[in-house]
Protein backbone atom coordinates (compact mmCIF):
# COMPACT_ATOMS: atom_id res chain seq x y z
CA UNK A 1 0.00 0.00 0.00
CA UNK A 2 1.89 3.35 -1.06
CA UNK A 3 2.55 5.44 2.26
CA UNK A 4 0.81 8.69 2.34
CA UNK A 5 3.29 12.09 1.25
CA UNK A 6 4.14 13.91 4.24
CA UNK A 7 3.83 17.35 2.51
CA UNK A 8 -0.07 16.75 2.04
CA UNK A 9 -0.70 15.64 5.85
CA UNK A 10 -3.32 18.77 6.77
CA UNK A 11 -1.76 21.57 8.53
CA UNK A 12 -2.91 23.08 11.75
CA UNK A 13 -5.83 24.80 11.90
CA UNK A 14 -6.35 28.76 13.45
CA UNK A 15 -8.18 26.58 16.68
CA UNK A 16 -5.26 24.05 16.77
CA UNK A 17 -2.48 27.09 16.74
CA UNK A 18 -4.73 29.72 18.82
CA UNK A 19 -4.98 26.07 21.96
CA UNK A 20 -1.36 25.73 21.58
CA UNK A 21 -0.15 29.06 21.68
CA UNK A 22 2.59 29.40 24.65
CA UNK A 23 1.35 32.37 26.09
CA UNK A 24 -1.95 32.78 27.74
CA UNK A 25 -4.64 34.69 24.92
CA UNK A 26 -7.95 36.30 25.12
CA UNK A 27 -9.58 37.93 22.19
CA UNK A 28 -12.05 40.98 22.46
CA UNK A 29 -14.21 42.29 20.48
CA UNK A 30 -15.56 45.97 19.81
CA UNK A 31 -18.16 45.64 22.40
CA UNK A 32 -15.96 44.79 25.25
CA UNK A 33 -17.03 40.83 24.84
CA UNK A 34 -14.42 37.61 25.31
CA UNK A 35 -14.90 36.41 21.48
CA UNK A 36 -11.31 33.51 22.14
CA UNK A 37 -9.55 32.32 24.96
CA UNK A 38 -7.20 29.71 24.20
CA UNK A 39 -6.17 26.51 27.02
CA UNK A 40 -3.69 28.50 28.81
CA UNK A 41 -6.20 31.50 29.51
CA UNK A 42 -8.57 28.83 30.60
CA UNK A 43 -5.70 27.78 33.11
CA UNK A 44 -4.45 31.11 34.04
CA UNK A 45 -8.31 32.66 35.06
CA UNK A 46 -9.60 28.80 36.22
CA UNK A 47 -12.29 29.21 33.85
CA UNK A 48 -13.43 27.34 30.43
CA UNK A 49 -13.14 29.11 27.33
CA UNK A 50 -17.00 28.52 26.99
CA UNK A 51 -18.07 30.35 30.17
CA UNK A 52 -16.06 33.45 28.95
CA UNK A 53 -17.07 33.79 25.65
CA UNK A 54 -19.92 36.40 25.01
CA UNK A 55 -18.66 37.53 28.64
CA UNK A 56 -17.54 40.99 29.23
CA UNK A 57 -14.15 41.57 29.40
CA UNK A 58 -14.59 43.34 33.18
CA UNK A 59 -16.19 40.67 34.12
CA UNK A 60 -13.36 38.20 33.66
CA UNK A 61 -10.34 40.55 34.44
CA UNK A 62 -11.30 44.11 36.55
CA UNK A 63 -9.61 46.92 34.04
CA UNK A 64 -6.60 48.08 35.52
CA UNK A 65 -6.84 51.49 37.22
CA UNK A 66 -3.90 52.85 34.63
CA UNK A 67 -5.40 51.11 31.60
CA UNK A 68 -6.78 54.23 31.09
CA UNK A 69 -3.92 56.18 30.26
CA UNK A 70 -2.32 54.22 27.43
CA UNK A 71 -2.85 55.96 23.79
CA UNK A 72 -4.71 53.48 21.73
CA UNK A 73 -1.56 51.76 20.16
CA UNK A 74 -1.40 48.96 23.00
CA UNK A 75 -0.87 49.14 26.25
CA UNK A 76 2.13 46.95 28.54
CA UNK A 77 1.73 46.56 32.43
CA UNK A 78 4.60 44.28 33.74
CA UNK A 79 4.64 42.74 36.89
CA UNK A 80 1.06 43.83 37.88
CA UNK A 81 -1.54 41.55 40.14
CA UNK A 82 -5.06 41.15 38.53
CA UNK A 83 -7.80 40.23 40.12
CA UNK A 84 -9.82 37.38 38.91
CA UNK A 85 -13.52 36.62 38.82
CA UNK A 86 -13.07 34.06 40.75
CA UNK A 87 -11.59 35.99 43.79
CA UNK A 88 -8.04 34.93 42.84
CA UNK A 89 -5.09 37.43 42.46
CA UNK A 90 -2.49 36.77 39.64
CA UNK A 91 0.78 38.29 39.15
CA UNK A 92 1.25 38.33 35.63
CA UNK A 93 2.46 40.58 32.71
CA UNK A 94 -0.24 42.20 31.04
CA UNK A 95 -0.20 43.31 27.52
CA UNK A 96 -2.92 44.55 25.15
CA UNK A 97 -2.90 45.41 21.42
CA UNK A 98 -5.19 46.67 19.08
CA UNK A 99 -5.69 44.17 15.57
CA UNK A 100 -4.84 45.58 12.54
CA UNK A 101 -7.58 46.39 10.23
CA UNK A 102 -10.53 45.17 12.25
CA UNK A 103 -11.28 48.25 14.75
CA UNK A 104 -12.09 47.95 17.97
CA UNK A 105 -10.61 44.24 18.25
CA UNK A 106 -7.78 43.54 20.64
CA UNK A 107 -5.66 40.83 21.67
CA UNK A 108 -4.65 40.47 25.15
CA UNK A 109 -1.92 38.21 26.62
CA UNK A 110 -0.79 37.09 30.01
CA UNK A 111 2.52 35.80 30.89
CA UNK A 112 2.67 35.07 34.22
CA UNK A 113 4.91 37.06 35.93
CA UNK A 114 7.07 34.13 38.24
CA UNK A 115 7.63 32.72 35.15
CA UNK A 116 9.01 35.65 33.02
CA UNK A 117 12.13 37.92 33.42
CA UNK A 118 10.64 40.88 34.99
CA UNK A 119 11.01 44.66 33.81
CA UNK A 120 10.16 45.99 36.96
CA UNK A 121 12.20 45.94 40.04
CA UNK A 122 11.54 43.28 42.23
CA UNK A 123 11.52 43.49 46.36
CA UNK A 124 14.84 41.54 45.87
CA UNK A 125 16.79 44.29 43.71
CA UNK A 126 15.71 47.14 46.17
CA UNK A 127 16.99 45.18 48.89
CA UNK A 128 20.28 44.89 47.28
CA UNK A 129 20.13 48.00 46.24
CA UNK A 130 19.83 49.06 49.98
CA UNK A 131 22.39 46.85 51.35
CA UNK A 132 25.21 48.19 48.58
CA UNK A 133 24.22 51.69 49.56
CA UNK A 134 24.79 50.82 53.41
CA UNK A 135 27.86 48.61 52.70
CA UNK A 136 29.48 51.65 50.77
CA UNK A 137 28.63 53.97 53.40
CA UNK A 138 30.28 51.48 56.04
CA UNK A 139 33.89 50.88 53.81
CA UNK A 140 34.07 54.88 53.22
CA UNK A 141 34.52 55.31 56.84
CA UNK A 142 36.04 52.44 57.94
CA UNK A 143 38.77 51.45 54.95
CA UNK A 144 39.13 54.81 53.39
CA UNK A 145 41.07 56.49 56.47
CA UNK A 146 43.01 53.55 57.17
CA UNK A 147 44.25 53.82 53.66
CA UNK A 148 45.46 57.26 53.58
CA UNK A 149 47.24 56.40 56.08
CA UNK A 150 49.23 53.41 54.74
CA UNK A 151 49.65 55.42 51.94
CA UNK A 152 51.62 57.94 53.47
CA UNK A 153 53.24 55.89 55.50
CA UNK A 154 54.76 53.85 52.69
CA UNK A 155 55.73 57.36 50.99
CA UNK A 156 57.69 58.19 53.88
CA UNK A 157 59.92 55.06 53.35
CA UNK A 158 61.52 56.22 50.38
CA UNK A 159 61.58 55.52 46.35
CA UNK A 160 61.31 51.66 46.13
CA UNK A 161 59.91 48.88 43.88
CA UNK A 162 57.92 47.44 47.13
CA UNK A 163 56.68 50.89 48.11
CA UNK A 164 55.48 51.49 44.85
CA UNK A 165 53.48 48.54 44.65
CA UNK A 166 52.19 49.45 48.20
CA UNK A 167 51.30 53.14 47.03
CA UNK A 168 49.28 51.37 43.62
CA UNK A 169 47.59 48.64 45.22
CA UNK A 170 46.66 51.27 47.63
CA UNK A 171 44.55 53.56 45.06
CA UNK A 172 43.42 51.21 43.27
CA UNK A 173 41.48 50.06 46.48
CA UNK A 174 40.60 53.89 47.41
CA UNK A 175 38.93 53.90 43.71
CA UNK A 176 37.21 51.28 44.02
CA UNK A 177 35.90 52.33 47.62
CA UNK A 178 35.03 56.05 45.46
CA UNK A 179 33.32 53.57 42.78
CA UNK A 180 31.26 52.12 45.64
CA UNK A 181 30.46 55.64 47.30
CA UNK A 182 28.58 56.20 44.22
CA UNK A 183 25.92 53.65 45.57
CA UNK A 184 26.06 56.36 48.98
CA UNK A 185 24.37 59.17 47.47
CA UNK A 186 21.02 59.19 48.27
CA UNK A 187 20.53 62.96 47.17
CA UNK A 188 17.41 63.09 44.20
CA UNK A 189 18.77 63.50 41.03
CA UNK A 190 17.97 67.29 39.24
CA UNK A 191 16.17 66.27 36.27
CA UNK A 192 15.29 68.06 32.87
CA UNK A 193 13.78 67.79 29.41
CA UNK A 194 16.49 66.75 27.39
CA UNK A 195 17.43 65.81 23.28
CA UNK A 196 19.11 62.21 23.98
CA UNK A 197 20.55 62.08 20.61
CA UNK A 198 24.05 64.54 21.57
CA UNK A 199 24.65 62.32 24.31
CA UNK A 200 24.37 59.35 22.67
CA UNK A 201 26.80 61.09 19.96
CA UNK A 202 29.00 61.88 22.61
CA UNK A 203 28.90 58.89 24.56
CA UNK A 204 30.00 57.20 20.86
CA UNK A 205 32.39 59.47 19.82
CA UNK A 206 34.22 58.57 23.38
CA UNK A 207 34.27 55.08 22.70
CA UNK A 208 35.56 54.99 19.50
CA UNK A 209 38.27 57.19 20.35
CA UNK A 210 39.34 55.51 23.33
CA UNK A 211 37.90 51.59 24.73
CA UNK A 212 36.14 50.23 21.53
CA UNK A 213 38.39 52.01 18.90
CA UNK A 214 38.65 49.53 15.60
CA UNK A 215 35.34 48.26 16.52
CA UNK A 216 31.82 49.58 14.38
CA UNK A 217 29.56 51.20 16.91
CA UNK A 218 26.29 51.11 14.30
CA UNK A 219 23.28 53.64 14.70
CA UNK A 220 20.08 52.33 14.64
CA UNK A 221 17.46 55.82 15.52
CA UNK A 222 13.80 56.82 15.52
CA UNK A 223 14.60 60.35 14.28
CA UNK A 224 11.32 61.54 15.74
CA UNK A 225 11.77 60.18 19.33
CA UNK A 226 10.41 63.36 21.52
CA UNK A 227 12.64 64.85 24.52
CA UNK A 228 13.23 62.31 27.71
CA UNK A 229 13.14 63.47 31.42
CA UNK A 230 16.86 62.82 32.37
CA UNK A 231 19.85 63.79 34.11
CA UNK A 232 22.43 64.48 31.44
CA UNK A 233 25.61 63.02 33.63
CA UNK A 234 24.09 60.10 34.84
CA UNK A 235 22.75 59.05 31.32
CA UNK A 236 26.05 59.31 29.66
CA UNK A 237 27.93 57.61 32.40
CA UNK A 238 24.94 54.83 32.03
CA UNK A 239 25.24 54.51 28.42
CA UNK A 240 29.58 54.62 28.91
CA UNK A 241 29.19 51.38 31.20
CA UNK A 242 27.03 50.04 28.64
CA UNK A 243 29.43 50.57 25.81
CA UNK A 244 32.55 49.34 28.12
CA UNK A 245 30.69 46.13 28.84
CA UNK A 246 29.46 45.32 25.14
CA UNK A 247 33.16 46.04 23.95
CA UNK A 248 34.49 43.39 26.84
CA UNK A 249 31.99 41.32 25.57
CA UNK A 250 33.22 41.44 22.12
CA UNK A 251 36.99 41.75 22.34
CA UNK A 252 37.68 37.86 21.08
CA UNK A 253 34.52 37.57 18.84
CA UNK A 254 35.50 37.12 15.24
CA UNK A 255 33.46 39.95 13.88
CA UNK A 256 32.59 42.23 16.79
CA UNK A 257 29.06 44.19 15.98
CA UNK A 258 27.84 46.91 18.66
CA UNK A 259 24.54 48.93 17.97
CA UNK A 260 22.97 51.23 19.65
CA UNK A 261 19.30 51.83 18.75
CA UNK A 262 16.44 54.32 20.11
CA UNK A 263 12.79 53.57 19.58
CA UNK A 264 8.95 55.19 21.26
CA UNK A 265 7.24 52.07 22.95
CA UNK A 266 3.76 53.10 23.41
CA UNK A 267 1.48 51.74 26.21
CA UNK A 268 5.04 50.80 28.49
CA UNK A 269 3.44 51.39 31.94
CA UNK A 270 5.85 50.25 34.92
CA UNK A 271 6.65 50.17 38.62
CA UNK A 272 10.27 51.51 39.44
CA UNK A 273 10.25 50.14 42.24
CA UNK A 274 8.15 48.44 44.97
CA UNK A 275 5.36 50.35 46.68
CA UNK A 276 5.98 53.60 43.57
CA UNK A 277 2.74 54.41 41.11
CA UNK A 278 3.33 53.20 37.33
CA UNK A 279 4.20 55.59 35.16
CA UNK A 280 4.80 55.49 31.46
CA UNK A 281 8.25 54.76 30.16
CA UNK A 282 8.20 55.29 26.70
CA UNK A 283 11.75 56.10 25.49
CA UNK A 284 13.79 53.17 24.93
CA UNK A 285 17.73 52.87 24.17
CA UNK A 286 19.56 49.77 23.47
CA UNK A 287 22.52 48.71 23.28
CA UNK A 288 23.26 45.20 21.74
CA UNK A 289 26.26 42.95 21.23
CA UNK A 290 27.02 39.97 19.47
CA UNK A 291 28.71 38.68 22.40
CA UNK A 292 28.01 35.37 23.89
CA UNK A 293 25.87 37.23 26.91
CA UNK A 294 25.97 36.50 30.93
CA UNK A 295 26.23 32.73 32.04
CA UNK A 296 22.49 31.60 32.93
CA UNK A 297 23.22 31.09 36.71
CA UNK A 298 23.70 35.01 37.01
CA UNK A 299 21.47 36.30 33.91
CA UNK A 300 18.74 36.95 36.52
CA UNK A 301 20.60 39.13 38.80
CA UNK A 302 23.52 41.06 36.54
CA UNK A 303 21.77 44.42 37.97
CA UNK A 304 22.33 43.00 41.71
CA UNK A 305 26.06 44.52 43.43
CA UNK A 306 29.05 42.16 42.90
CA UNK A 307 27.15 39.95 40.91
CA UNK A 308 29.62 39.90 37.28
CA UNK A 309 29.91 37.35 34.50
CA UNK A 310 33.84 38.50 34.18
CA UNK A 311 36.75 36.38 36.46
CA UNK A 312 38.00 40.41 36.75
CA UNK A 313 34.64 42.13 36.96
CA UNK A 314 33.59 43.38 40.55
CA UNK A 315 30.13 43.69 39.67
CA UNK A 316 29.66 47.44 40.27
CA UNK A 317 29.23 48.09 36.84
CA UNK A 318 25.40 47.50 36.10
CA UNK A 319 24.65 47.54 39.97
CA UNK A 320 25.29 51.53 39.39
CA UNK A 321 22.87 51.48 36.16
CA UNK A 322 20.12 50.12 37.68
CA UNK A 323 20.60 52.49 40.46
CA UNK A 324 20.80 55.82 38.44
CA UNK A 325 18.28 54.54 36.12
CA UNK A 326 15.80 54.28 39.33
CA UNK A 327 17.11 57.86 40.25
CA UNK A 328 15.50 59.22 36.56
CA UNK A 329 12.51 57.10 36.92
CA UNK A 330 13.14 54.90 34.64
CA UNK A 331 14.76 50.69 34.75
CA UNK A 332 17.51 48.57 32.95
CA UNK A 333 16.84 45.59 31.40
CA UNK A 334 19.02 42.52 30.00
CA UNK A 335 18.19 39.95 27.65
CA UNK A 336 18.60 37.52 24.51
CA UNK A 337 17.11 38.57 21.23
CA UNK A 338 17.25 38.42 17.52
CA UNK A 339 18.55 35.98 15.25
CA UNK A 340 21.15 35.41 15.10
CA UNK A 341 21.13 36.02 18.84
CA UNK A 342 22.42 38.99 20.74
CA UNK A 343 22.57 40.29 23.91
CA UNK A 344 20.81 43.28 24.99
CA UNK A 345 20.21 46.12 27.71
CA UNK A 346 17.73 48.16 27.53
CA UNK A 347 16.93 51.87 29.09
CA UNK A 348 13.11 53.03 29.33
CA UNK A 349 12.79 56.75 30.61
CA UNK A 350 9.81 58.58 30.91
CA UNK A 351 9.00 61.57 28.31
CA UNK A 352 9.09 64.97 29.18
CA UNK A 353 6.10 66.89 29.68
CA UNK A 354 4.91 68.46 26.41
Amino acid sequence: MPQPDPTQRRRPGFAELFASLPVAVVVVDPEDRIAHANALAEQLLNLSERLMVGQPIGSMLPPLDYARTHDGQGLAVYDTEIATSRGGKIRVDFAETPIADHDGWRVITLHSASNSRRLGHSVDRAAGARAAVGAAAMLAHEIKNPLSGIRGAAQLLGAGELTTLIVTEVDRIAALIDRMQDFSDTRPLPLASENIYPLLGHARRLALAGFARGITIEERFDPSLPPAMINRDALLQIIINLLKNAHEAVRDVPDPRIVLTTAYRHGITISTAPGRPRHMLPIEICVFDNGGGAPADIADHLFDPFVSGRREGQGLGLALVDKLMRDMGGIAQYGREGTPEMTVLRLLLPRAAA
